[in-house]
């Protein structure tokens, strides 16, 4: 079996609408940074990236691929990177807006804001929309009230149907607490999957410290006990507690004349002095919305 790529350039309207929305082209390679999230890996990759990457069987076979998805779970878990790694494996171009940006440049206010944004997109042949944090715009809407937080939900229910309407265009959306959007913004027919993101398990954890010692000169460690204390960790706090770990090894040898092999210790200090951003609670909890919200 050959397995052949074809990479179409972007064209030149599409750059000039990429560069108002300030989105780009992302590297080859990314989705490979996500080391050790296999279980979300091959759940994304079938549920997403597949289906769109061969709408032709898709079709064939009565399958719709995917136009909206939400990645749920924790703070640090990887979200933005599945998102940008799924833009990378499709090689579409990759427009991140920001809430928060666009409240601040349009004087008409978000929900304004919003759907300009989501109009530049529709000129566009083929991307990928990410929305972190869309909580903001999509929040519950309390009952028999009116506010300018509930209209920016309006709207933003209002721009999810047309875009599904267009081929080669998906929307992803990541929150760090999916009960707080609004029922309606969940419902079928608006996003197609609720995929959770979580904190990596043992397996998940010993394959992202095994890609950041391999770079460090090291002898026998005790991989067993450095996985288990960093129980809790998520990738982001793994890839800094093995910064810091390096950076106490080339204390010791610059200012102590220390072995230049990394140890076991050196791993462990460097995950004492590292602060979880997980706690129990937020791991029940996020156990909890897979139960509650999770659309696999």
């Amino acid at each position: 079996m050959v397995l052949y790529e074809k990479l179409e350039p972007v064209g030149p309207a599409d750059v000039g609408i990429l560069g108002q929305l300030g989105g780009r082209m992302i590297r080859p390679g990314t989705w490979d940074q996500l080391g050790g999230m296999a279980r979300e890996k091959e759940l994304i990759d079938r549920r997403v990236i597949l289906p769109l990457a061969n709408p032709q069987l898709a079709g064939r076979l009565g399958l719709v691929p995917p136009q909206a998805v939400i990645l749920f779970g924790p703070p640090g878990t990887g979200k933005t990177t599945f998102a940008k790694g799924v833009a990378s494996r499709l090689g579409w171009p990759f427009v991140e807006l920001f809430p928060s940006r666009l409240a601040g440049d349009s004087p008409a206010g978000l929900a304004s804001a919003l759907r300009e944004a989501f109009a530049l997109v529709a000129e566009l042949d083929r991307v990928v929309v990410f929305i972190d944090e869309v909580e903001e715009i999509a929040g519950l809407r309390q009952p028999r009230t009116i506010s300018a937080a509930q209209g920016v939900t309006n709207e933003m229910l209002k721009l999810i149907p047309p875009f599904r309407e267009r081929e080669e265009r998906l929307l992803i959306c990541a929150t760090n607490s999916v009960r707080d959007l609004d029922a309606a913004f969940l419902r079928h027919g608006r996003f197609d999957y609720l995929i959770p993101v979580g904190p990596p398990d043992d397996q998940a954890r010993q394959a992202i410290w095994d890609r950041y010692l391999a770079v460090m000169p090291h002898g026998d460690l005790a991989m067993a006990e450095i996985v288990e204390r960093s129980r809790l960790f998520t990738p982001a706090d793994i890839e800094f507690a093995a910064r810091r770990t390096a950076q106490l090894v080339f204390e010791r040898v610059m200012f102590e004349h220390g072995e230049e092999l990394t140890t076991t210790a050196d791993v462990l200090r460097g995950i004492a002095e590292t602060r979880r951003t997980l706690t129990e609670e937020m791991a029940t909890q996020f156990e909890q919305d897979i139960q509650d919200y999770a659309r696999l």
